[in-house]
């Protein structure tokens, strides 16, 4: 499949430790800017039962969905610890502050 490089914002557009969502032809996806700087995108919706993580707390590179304390790792979109379940990652790039997403691209499947 071949990547197309979406323009989604700013990095400005994204608080330090939380999340701006993005609604694609490919889902909804949430954009997650971490304490240090780093972006990551995952689908917006967690393993368990779809709680929307855009919502949750952002911590390290994880983030515990707002419903029932799930952690997801949003450098792989595996559920950490004892639970399982995994959520699309897409590849994310900032240029000058601007930030791209690649559409088409499966960094991460959902099992």
């Amino acid at each position: 499949m071949t990547m197309k490089w979406v323009e989604v914002g700013s990095l400005e557009d994204i608080p330090s430790r939380g999340a701006r969502c993005v609604n694609t032809h490919e889902g909804r996806l949430a954009l997650f800017r971490t304490a240090d700087g780093q972006v990551f995108a995952i689908e917006d919706h967690c393993p368990h039962k779809g709680g929307p993580l855009s919502q949750g707390i952002v911590h390290g590179t994880s983030v515990t969905c707002p419903l029932h304390n799930w952690v997801v790792s949003l450098e792989t979109g595996k559920a950490l610890g004892a639970d399982e379940g995994v959520v699309r990652t897409v590849p994310v790039r900032s240029e000058g502050g601007r930030l791209f997403i690649a559409l088409g691209a499966r960094a991460g499947e959902a099992a």
